[in-house]
């Protein structure tokens, strides 16, 4: 999955209303798959054509359609047509640079908002659009390309004769966003996990790798921040919206959301700062060891200037120098400069300055 979802210099003026692929294509082909069921049972099929969704749009069941893939604009069309999606909505869904929002239309609710995935061992994120269009009838979900991000939500609906087999595609809604909202809390623990060991690193030698780690992970937490803090005003959205296609009985379902998305948003930033405190002590640590060798230097120094001096001294080139032809100079010279140098040592000890 792309990390950018930026807008392309090709798409500014179009109308919001002209049904384009806006993004780039990351699937080869458009696909579609059909969940069909109530308590009883459990359809699952490939769909080929959109004449046959027609028959299932008005079955006494409950029916998601996966659409994998935005760029096939005839099919979005197709889509628009049989459901009674607003073109300015099928252009926002086609549209992978979009903004989380959520929009009510007479036929439906559209929800958009980022998915996020973490590559451990790059330490990067990568970000894929998700919209979904809420019915009655149908709940329609829009991804960029095919993936297993919900198949924890498919094993629910084919293996538990309970709720979200009963609940409304309202409440299939929720449980989609919720791993989604999951999958942030996730993707930040296993930040924090890092973020904490760079913390136990700081207890012991300061390296410089320390200081790329640091802007490593300060730079994906606010990526992370960028994708949910307009996810967080969305869900807040939903879960005051009054719809006639959100049911009172799953609105606690979406306060519930509405918590999962604070915690996600709490965590961010709770981490975010405990960077900067880190990168600080990295600094501070790294400034004091500097002022350490500098003050071990100065000491140094110190020492062996009265030594050079007296080393200068008895190195003058004058024939008529004391001491020069007694026969233990060099030896009581050499007494002098230890006995100096000594006595420097012992006093800067006292003084606490190493």
């Amino acid at each position: 999955m792309s990390r950018n979802t930026r807008k392309r210099k090709e798409d500014i003026g179009l109308s919001p209303y002209e049904m384009k692929f806006r993004g780039q294509k990351k699937a080869d082909k458009t696909t579609m798959e059909l969940f069909d069921f109530n308590l009883e049972f459990v359809h699952e099929l490939q769909v080929k054509s959109t004449e046959k969704l027609k028959f299932y749009k008005h079955n006494d069941t409950i029916s998601w359609l996966n659409v994998n893939g935005l760029d096939d604009v005839t099919l979005m069309k197709e889509l628009t047509g049989i459901f009674g999606i607003d073109n300015n909505i099928m252009s926002d869904i086609m549209n992978p640079a979009i903004r989380p929002k959520v929009q009510e239309f007479e036929q439906g609710i559209m929800v958009s908002l980022k998915m996020l995935q973490f590559n451990e061992r790059t330490n990067k994120l990568s970000v894929e659009n998700l919209c979904l269009v809420i019915r009655h009838d149908f709940l329609i979900s829009f991804q960029e390309v095919k993936g297993d991000f919900f198949d924890t939500v498919r094993e629910r609906i084919r293996k538990h004769k309970n709720k979200i087999r009963t609940a409304g595609t309202d409440y299939l809604a929720f449980a989609l966003l919720d791993m989604v909202v999951d999958n942030y809390i996730y993707i930040i623990g296993l930040l924090g996990e890092k973020i904490e060991n760079l913390e136990e690193r700081m207890t012991g030698n300061v390296n410089k790798q320390l200081p790329e780690l640091i802007n490593l992970y300060k730079q994906e937490l606010n990526f992370l921040r960028r994708h949910i803090k307009p996810a967080k005003e969305m869900i807040l959205t939903l879960a005051k919206m009054e719809s006639e296609f959100i049911h009172a009985e799953n609105r606690v379902n979406y306060k519930e959301l509405q918590d999962n998305i604070n915690e996600a948003n709490d965590l961010t930033d709770s981490y975010r700062e405990m960077l900067y405190d880190l990168l600080n002590i990295y600094h501070s640590s790294a400034t004091t060891r500097l002022n350490d060798i500098m003050k071990l230097l100065t000491i140094i120094s110190v020492i062996f200037i009265p030594l050079t001096f007296i080393v200068g001294v008895y190195g003058t080139n004058f024939e008529y120098l004391p001491e020069i032809r007694w026969h233990y100079g060099y030896f009581a010279m050499w007494g002098v400069m230890m006995v100096v140098a000594g006595f420097m040592i012992w006093y800067f000890k006292r003084k606490d300055w190493f």
